[in-house]
């Protein structure tokens, strides 16, 4: 088929290349702008974008998709579906209407549950045993549109949402192409969603990434685990070197009792309002991930407490 892609982060570029490696015509992508990166602020391309100009497709980078000219540059395109994966800008009815068979939007979710920016992270933050990636036909509202085809994945307890964005990813690469192949066979079918069960996953913000050890160790583990490896549950102490924000990539619930954000005996174990918290991978501030034994082996003093 006759593709227009629209995607941006390293979410997106295993179904870019599986839709080129499948022998359709990707005539152009969409990406967000390059942005200033680095010690140097240099302007770095998406992973979509450096993808693109590997496999010599035109990349088109619009702030905005509302224009009159933006929208004719897209018509003239003639595709007759447009692929959307992670692209970060909203589709506007001239945008929407332009391909033949309309938009198709990969969503890391079972909608209704989890429309929005965050699927991957809420789902885990939440505790939830199964997501999946459905393909949906694109409308105006935010992740409302009917649903063809869907792929299941089980989250298991110590899956972090890393982990589990590079299998969605993998996953959506498959499933869009046996989409497509549904759709140039005019087999592809469409079921509106469910009307009860939305949940919306609004967007991490940075606030949020604070461990609250006055929770239980479930809800902390599913906490580290949604944020784990970007933008990383953090905490606060003072480790001998005065007060220091650490990042937690990977814990696991122990037993353990103390007042809420006491560090335990023996281990990094943190005790929350019911269990505790015992640390397995951890990163200091501009340093790279470290294991919690070799933390420990160049602290001065363990707190009894930490910054709460």
């Amino acid at each position: 088929m006759r593709v227009v892609f629209m995607g941006t982060p390293d979410f997106s570029v295993p179904v870019l290349t599986e839709i080129v490696g499948q022998g359709h015509e990707v005539v152009a992508v969409y990406s967000r702008a390059p942005k200033p990166a680095g010690r140097g602020m240099e302007l770095k391309r998406s992973p979509v974008h450096a993808l693109a100009d590997q496999l010599g497709i035109p990349v088109h980078t619009p702030k905005s998709l509302r224009s009159e000219e933006v929208a004719a540059l897209f018509a003239s395109h003639e595709a007759d579906v447009a692929v959307v994966v992670a692209y970060g800008l909203i589709l506007p009815p001239a945008i929407l209407d332009a391909p033949a068979e309309g938009c198709l939007n990969l969503h890391a979710s079972l909608l209704p549950r989890w429309r929005g920016a965050a699927p991957i992270q809420r789902a885990i933050m939440a505790g939830d045993g199964e997501t999946g990636v459905m393909v949906m036909k694109m409308d105006e509202g935010l992740d409302t549109g009917p649903i063809a085809m869907v792929e299941r994945q089980p989250i298991t307890p110590q899956m972090t949402a890393g982990e589990l964005h590079d299998r969605l990813s993998h996953l959506a690469a498959d499933l869009i192409v046996r989409a497509l192949s549904a759709l140039s066979r005019g087999s592809l079918v469409f079921q509106p969603q469910a009307a009860e069960g939305v949940t919306y996953a609004h967007k991490i913000e940075k606030a949020e990434a604070r461990i609250d050890w006055s929770k239980s160790a479930r809800d902390v583990h599913n906490h580290i685990r949604g944020l784990s490896p970007f933008p990383g549950a953090f905490f606060e102490g003072d480790f001998g070197k005065g007060v220091e924000r650490i990042k937690v990539l990977r814990a696991e619930m122990v037993d353990g009792a103390g007042a809420a954000g006491s560090v335990l005996k023996g281990e990094l174990t943190i005790a929350c309002s019911t269990g505790a918290m015992r640390l397995i991978e951890i990163q200091r501030a501009g340093k790279a991930p470290m294991s919690a034994a070799e933390f420990l082996r160049g602290v001065r003093a363990l707190p009894s407490m930490l910054t709460l």
